[in-house]
């Protein structure tokens, strides 16, 4: 597992620390977030059916960004603990946003919490076309109780917390 970075602008809040891992499969991928901490103590939204849904981010939810090395073309994928998921093409930065053809997205969560400390993980398993090598961003998004967002990745640019910019992509892929 990975460790995510909170955006210094972040107060540090319940969650005190965020992994995650990728591995990329024959036809897409699997990957692992862990959010360990108070988890209690933020906003998770209500379990649904596991369908495609806008807007994933306002709230506590999980993101990959895939980008082919070389190219400017981007995927998003978001991913919900309450089983909802997004997946958009981008040709450019914030640019030609539509939605992405996925075969099928399967997620998973499990919640443990002891003595008010414990762990939320979540696992995906994303049916999708996904040219290697590629440059590839794990990032979490985490609601607080007041509604306050925290903002968690591998890497940030300079300035606000943008999970769609290149300098978030640091994970490398292959499928050698």
């Amino acid at each position: 597992m990975r460790p995510l970075m909170l955006h210094r602008t972040c107060d540090l809040g319940p969650i005190r620390a965020v992994t995650a891992d990728l591995k990329p499969t024959d036809v897409g991928c699997e990957a692992e977030f862990r959010l360990e901490g108070k988890v209690d103590a933020i906003r998770l939204p209500e379990p649904g059916p596991s369908v495609r849904t806008d807007d994933l981010w306002k709230t506590t939810c999980f993101e990959i960004f895939w980008q082919p090395i070389g190219g400017t073309y981007y995927r998003e994928f978001n991913l919900s603990p309450s089983s909802r998921w997004a997946a958009y093409d981008f040709d450019a930065f914030r640019e030609g946003m539509r939605d992405a053809p996925v075969d099928a997205i399967s997620l998973s969560h499990a919640r443990a919490s002891a003595n008010g400390v414990g762990e939320l993980v979540l696992k995906a398993r994303i049916a999708s076309d996904l040219p290697t090598p590629a440059q590839v961003a794990l990032n979490a998004i985490v609601e607080h109780e007041d509604g306050t967002l925290q903002f968690w990745a591998l890497a940030f640019p300079p300035g606000k917390a943008e999970f769609h910019s290149e300098a978030c992509r640091q994970l490398i892929v292959d499928r050698d």
